[in-house]
């Protein structure tokens, strides 16, 4: 199972859900909110094996913390993978828009000049925001989309520009988050599940909980739970292929 997109660092168990992820050979992306957070967690799951932690700077928290892209941008020759990054467009951010491109542009750039990188990237209201930057500045890596929740034109402009996708069981609770999915190449979709921030039911959702996409996945594209989960291994495994070299996992 891959969890490309989860907040390792803020379960409250955190030690005991890594523990759970290497016993159950989970494949994990830790996105991290800033700079500052993706030195703990480093040190504390940089050489958990399958446990892969990308450098971030979230944008709900770029009003407060936007000086702190030095020292992200200061860090992307470490990184392997940058996220959670982006554009958020609901209506507590958006009196920050204009910064927040800003700041966007400045890592983009960043990981464009030193050779890419593989992106985690939010784009919460603001999914034409975050694709033009993508256009902006197409040397920047592949970016992964998660939870994608734009409409079906910006959807296909995604598509068109090389985006990737992370789908997890909360957006695939919904008919249009299922609808979505069925229209993204299933060859750039890998699971998700924004724990703990995202929920299934009452409960924050935690790495296995990805098992639920896979199923879901199954039915959105007729095929079996086991065709499912190889197709997504596939595409994790070509994904990874563009990290450069000597920044492969």
């Amino acid at each position: 199972m891959i969890d490309f997109h989860c907040h390792l660092d803020l379960f409250p168990d955190y030690d005991a859900v890594a523990e759970r992820v290497g016993r159950e050979q989970i494949y994990v992306l830790a996105v991290t909110t800033t700079p500052m957070a993706w030195r703990g967690t480093t040190a504390a799951f940089g050489k958990v094996p399958r446990i892969r932690v990308a450098l971030g700077l979230h944008p709900e928290l770029v009003a407060e913390r936007h000086h702190e892209v030095d020292s992200l941008v200061q860090l992307i020759p470490e990184a392997r993978y940058v996220g959670e990054i982006g554009i958020d467009g609901s209506p507590a951010h958006r009196s920050s828009l204009s910064l927040q491109r800003t700041i966007l542009d400045r890592i983009l750039e960043a990981c464009a000049s030193y050779g890419g990188r593989i992106l985690s990237m939010h784009s919460r209201r603001a999914a034409s925001d975050v694709l033009d930057a993508l256009a902006k500045h197409p040397a920047a890596g592949v970016a992964v989309l998660h939870w994608f929740s734009g409409t079906r034109r910006e959807l296909d402009r995604a598509i068109e520009l090389g985006c990737w996708f992370s789908v997890g069981p909360a957006m695939l609770a919904g008919a249009k988050g299922r609808a979505l999915v069925g229209a993204m190449p299933r060859e750039r979709v890998l699971t998700e599940t924004d724990g703990p921030f995202a929920k299934l039911g009452d409960r924050p959702l935690f790495p296995w909980d990805v098992a639920a996409s896979e199923s879901t996945l199954a039915e959105i594209w007729g095929v079996t739970l086991a065709d499912a989960g190889a197709t997504i291994l596939s595409n994790f495994r070509h994904l990874i292929s563009f990290l450069p070299r000597n920044r492969r996992t």
